[in-house]
């Protein structure tokens, strides 16, 4: 049987049509028509994605997000309407990994399920393989527990967050621009836009620095007209 996909949608139409093209993938499709259920299916079922809709009876989907992100790092693709620019950003930052707008085609769906899926399994890979942390000065990324820890106060990341610092943190001075972050954190080079690299940026910004202001960062900093970088030790900066 194919990973689990929490599919929480309340119009039972949409939900039919997304569990169809999921399940002739091969995956294994939960469904709650509300906040509540999908709640507790969540934290019975752990699965492996969770695909969740923005109005929901009940709880909607950003007080489930919430939920959802105190205890795991599940990734979450918020389906918006079309015309709710707002809560495309709401959802980032609240901890939603990605997200698609109504209505969408199936077949798109299916690849952003497919890419998160993918990135999620090199992860657990890479992390397995890791033997080793990342610091600079008092903040350390332990690439073994998977966590991170500020003068040893431990700080929890979704995993998008910890993605992002540790790609920025091993190649320190380096300036990418979000496509490139897009590409090699997310793990795709075409779906989503710069909005969800600048909403994580400023999430991961408010949890590990002591001034979250552009300006002021002091770990993850803006090279503006380009892009972001993790301050190099030397204080170089390599905008190759």
């Amino acid at each position: 049987m194919g990973p689990k996909i929490l599919v929480v949608e309340d119009e039972k139409s949409i939900a039919e049509i997304i569990q169809f093209n999921l399940e002739r993938e091969g995956y294994s499709v939960m469904l709650a028509f509300n906040g509540q259920d999908a709640l507790d299916v969540a934290i019975r079922d752990m699965p492996d994605l969770i695909i969740l809709d923005v109005m929901l009876p009940k709880l909607d989907g950003f007080q489930v997000c919430k939920e959802i992100r105190r205890t795991s790092n599940t990734p979450i693709l918020m389906l918006t309407a079309k015309e709710a620019e707002s809560d495309k950003v709401k959802g980032l930052t609240l901890g939603a990994d990605d997200y698609i707008t109504k209505p969408f085609s199936p077949r798109e769906l299916v690849a952003r399920v497919k890419a998160h899926l993918r990135r999620n399994n090199i992860i657990a890979t890479q992390v397995a393989a890791e033997v080793s942390s990342l610091g600079y000065a008092d903040l350390i990324i332990d690439l073994v527990k998977y966590e991170v820890r500020k003068a040893s106060i431990s700080i929890e990341l979704t995993v998008r967050e910890f993605e992002l610092l540790k790609y920025l943190a091993l190649h320190p001075g380096r300036v990418f621009d979000r496509e490139h972050l897009l590409k090699e954190v997310w793990g795709y080079d075409y779906f989503g836009d710069g909005r969800t690299v600048d909403v994580t940026v400023r999430r991961l910004r408010e949890k590990i620095e002591d001034d979250p202001s552009a300006g002021n960062a002091k770990y993850v900093l803006t090279r503006r007209g380009v892009g972001y970088y993790f301050r190099s030790p030397d204080g170089a900066v390599d905008v190759s």
